[in-house]
């Protein structure tokens, strides 16, 4: 690697760091309507340019903003403690499941909300194909019997959409701890039906 090459991508990444923390303070000063691209480069001091060649679009903006935190939540349902992680009995991963994921939207719920608005669609998001998988492995572990459990599990979690949970929460002031028993309930009566 040439030296102005080296220098280009410490340069790339200096930038980067700036601009995140940038739209991070952007965020915490006025919501995820606060942050538009060309506020972004303002703040940070880098041509409204810059921005587009780093994240493609406002909604790339977002998706790189959630990294980490989608990945601690992950982690968390992948190889953490039970009864999120591994451990514990299939429907008590499936409660806890949901529960986690409810708290997730109501922390991140208007960034994931912008985040949805990128080039590819909503379900087709990695991080969305996994969380569909992970219940559909839980309910087959659960005992649940279909000919289609991928089908029951991406059922399951459209009810933990951003949108819906936020719009309920919102408008009709509905509580995380109803919405973590309205989960219980409904996957519980999925996996003994079965």
């Amino acid at each position: 690697m040439t030296p102005a090459a080296a220098a280009e991508r410490s340069d790339a990444a200096r930038n980067r760091e700036r601009l995140l923390l940038a739209a991070r303070d952007l965020i915490e000063e006025g919501g995820v309507a606060a942050l538009t691209m060309d506020r972004l480069a303002e703040r940070a001091g880098v041509g409204k340019g810059t921005v587009f060649r780093r994240f493609g679009s406002r909604a790339g903006l977002m998706l790189t903003l959630l990294d980490d935190s989608e990945a601690a939540f992950q982690a968390r349902f992948l190889f953490g403690p039970p009864p999120l992680g591994p451990g514990a009995p299939p429907l008590d991963r499936l409660l806890a499941f949901g529960a986690e994921r409810i708290a997730y939207v109501v922390e991140y719920g208007d960034l994931v909300l912008a985040a949805g608005h990128a080039a590819r669609g909503r379900f087709e998001v990695p991080a969305v194909a996994l969380w569909n998988r992970h219940v559909e492995m839980l309910l087959r572990e659960a005992g649940f019997r279909s000919p289609e459990p991928w089908l029951m599990a991406g059922s399951l979690t459209a009810t933990l959409d951003p949108e819906r949970l936020l719009h309920l929460i919102r408008q009709h002031g509905v509580t995380t701890e109803r919405l973590a028993v309205s989960w219980r309930d409904l996957v519980t009566r999925v996996v003994m039906a079965t």
